[in-house]
């Protein structure tokens, strides 16, 4: 069978190539088709667009830039016809994907929705989208199967893909001595995916070097940036950058400091305690609060339904209360024992491993039938 994905961000790229990996369990034969990323091209198929060519975030990001946003959303739908799949998965990213789905139900092609839009934080009005033109809604927190029962949606949930996604390998020196790091412990530094994100968080979290000098500061660079993004920040600063290697980095890191995503998430599975950081533009962030609705915008917080991990967002994330919390879960404090004991339940609440197969099958599945 073919299938066309569409996924908008590096997480959405991780996610969705894990379930083309199940996909081919389930159906061999099966093509793909797609917007993502390049661990999405490793599993075959066509890459139409790259996520980097076509991933704005924040209300003014997304305002200034809608003629682009425009053209990829026409150019995708006429890919969809003429590669006439059977089966349209979106994955995640439902500022584009609702408006997809809309158009592919429309248009007679069976719609999967991989990775539900968070509803239950903001835009609840999305829920009428996804019942009316999503045929089967495959989510990945537990607590959203009763939300979504709630609002008429029978969704599936067969676990959280981000365990499928963890490094086996254990600790060792290779890591350290490519990358030319020194013996002094690691502080894990994932400042976000988009330049956005790194222009409002990167200076903040490195500003700490200073303070922090029995220990390394070392930056997870985004696979779909460059060193070019990053130099205006680093220059003159302590600390070390590497690319494609995030898990990497945290399995050797004593801390992190992580911006708010699916990377708060991955830090707390990895066992790695963390302090949560978020700023955006004021104009994006004024706006944000006016319509968000969770308490938490962490996921390691929202799963537990309590604060596990500290969250330090826009005007509170400063140079001195980053350096007050981080120090509190470095080694030797109470605080680090703490997290990483509610870490262990957190581990225990999403499962095992084997959730992008499972999901797999349910597509397969409800295409055979």
């Amino acid at each position: 069978m073919k299938y066309y994905l569409i996924a908008g961000e590096a997480s959405g790229d991780l996610h969705a190539s894990n379930l083309m990996q199940g996909i081919l369990q389930h159906d061999p034969q099966a093509q793909f088709r797609y917007f993502g990323g390049d661990l999405m091209a490793a599993q075959g198929g066509e890459l139409v667009k790259h996520y980097r060519e076509a991933s704005f975030m924040g209300f003014w990001e997304v305002l200034i830039n809608l003629r682009q946003i425009s053209k990829n959303l026409n150019q995708c739908k006429r890919d969809i016809m003429q590669y006439n799949p059977d089966a349209v998965i979106l994955v995640d990213y439902p500022g584009f994907n609702l408006r997809i789905a809309k158009f592919a139900k429309q248009a007679g092609y069976k719609v999967f929705y991989y990775i539900a839009p968070k509803v239950w934080a903001w835009k609840e009005s999305r829920v009428k989208a996804l019942r009316k033109y999503v045929d089967k809604l495959l989510i990945i927190f537990p607590f959203e199967v009763e939300y979504f029962k709630k609002h008429g949606i029978n969704a599936v949930y067969q676990g959280n893909p981000l365990v499928d996604s963890l490094v086996e390998a254990d600790r060792d020196e290779t890591f350290v001595k490519s990358n030319e790091l020194s013996d002094k412990p690691i502080i894990a530094v994932l400042a976000g995916s988009r330049v956005q994100e790194i222009k409002h968080n990167l200076p903040v979290m490195i500003s700490l070097a200073e303070k922090l000098q029995a220990y390394q500061l070392v930056i997870a660079g985004a696979p779909s940036l460059d060193m070019s993004v990053y130099e205006p920040y680093t220059k003159g600063v302590d600390v070390k950058i590497v690319f494609g290697q995030t898990q990497e980095l945290l399995k050797h890191s004593v801390a992190a400091m992580v911006t708010s995503g699916t990377a708060t998430l991955e830090a707390a599975l990895l066992n790695v305690p963390e302090v949560v950081c978020y700023k955006g533009s004021l104009v994006s962030m004024l706006i944000a609060g006016m319509f968000i609705k969770v308490k938490y915008i962490s996921l390691v917080n929202l799963i537990m339904n309590r604060e596990v991990v500290k969250e330090l967002v826009q005007f509170k994330l400063n140079e001195q209360t980053l350096f007050n919390e981080l120090n509190s879960i470095l080694p030797g404090n109470l605080g680090r024992d703490k997290m990483l004991a509610s870490f262990d339940n957190l581990r225990a609440i999403l499962g095992t491993k084997g959730a992008s197969e499972r999901f797999a099958k349910e597509i397969v599945n409800a295409l055979g039938k």
